[in-house]
């Protein structure tokens, strides 16, 4: 049983704060590092997050006429590649961070899609839209910042259209002891490091590896989208576990 403690507070990286708290501490280090998000995105992976991202529309298959909302879009990345491959299809671009939208808003792809994209500040644990809404719902390096993830995740269930899919893509946890202590290694040391460099802000990158290690491993995600009331949830490993993406449908 939840404690009224336990429910007050929560983490931001490896410290503890309250609930309260935490979405504008968030908040504050993407509007951090908004120009340089992108940029940062390709030295950190080595750009191998472009495959990760491809990897998750190979799974996911956008169709034309299909309405995706895209939770923790940013600047636009996913909702960009969706529209490519379903070019009649139409992506609602939520972030809570508004420097973020105005990145994406600022990138050659959405000037050529004005009419296919929409972009609205807004909370993934409140979105700002009836049931029933969307057929897909998206959320990609975003989940692991949310205060409460089965809030976002029960409000991801109740946007989606029955018969949508959740798809998530987050860092995770690799099965191997060994590489795990490498990967951290190089995480902990060179991440905060070239976010001094590129972006001037070590303690942003410094919280966003943090936060990943406080991130649930593939199963207990994977329980977690259940919970939520998804069906026919599986997860895939990328990059032998560096990233994960989870899949669920609204039955």
């Amino acid at each position: 049983m939840m404690t009224q403690k336990d429910h007050k507070t929560t983490h931001f990286g490896f410290r503890t704060v309250s609930e309260d708290q935490k979405a504008g501490m968030v908040h504050g280090v993407f509007t951090n590092v908004a120009s340089s998000y992108d940029i940062m995105n390709d030295v950190m992976s080595v750009g191998i997050h472009r495959v990760w991202k491809d990897a998750m529309m190979d799974w996911l298959a956008p169709r034309n006429g299909q309405e995706l909302l895209d939770v923790a879009g940013g600047t636009g990345d996913i909702s960009f590649r969706f529209l490519a491959r379903a070019p009649k299809a139409h992506a609602t671009v939520l972030d809570m961070t508004e420097s973020m939208l105005v990145e994406g808003r600022k990138r050659a792809e959405a000037a050529r899609m004005p009419e296919s994209l929409d972009w609205i500040v807004g909370d993934a644990m409140a979105l700002p839209f009836p049931d029933n809404s969307f057929d897909v719902y998206t959320i990609s390096f975003g989940i692991r910042n949310v205060t409460r993830i089965a809030d976002a995740l029960s409000e991801a269930y109740r946007v989606l259209r029955p018969g949508g899919r959740l798809m998530v893509l987050e860092f995770s946890q690799l099965p191997n002891a060994a590489l795990q202590k490498a990967y951290d290694l190089y995480s902990f040391n060179v991440i905060p490091r070239m976010g001094q460099v590129i972006a001037n802000d070590r303690d942003s990158y410094q919280y966003l590896v943090e936060s990943i290690r406080k991130f649930p491993d593939q199963e207990s995600f994977a329980g977690m989208i259940r919970d939520a009331g998804f069906g026919q949830v599986k997860y895939r490993n990328l990059s032998m576990g560096i990233a994960a993406l989870h899949s669920g449908w609204k039955l």
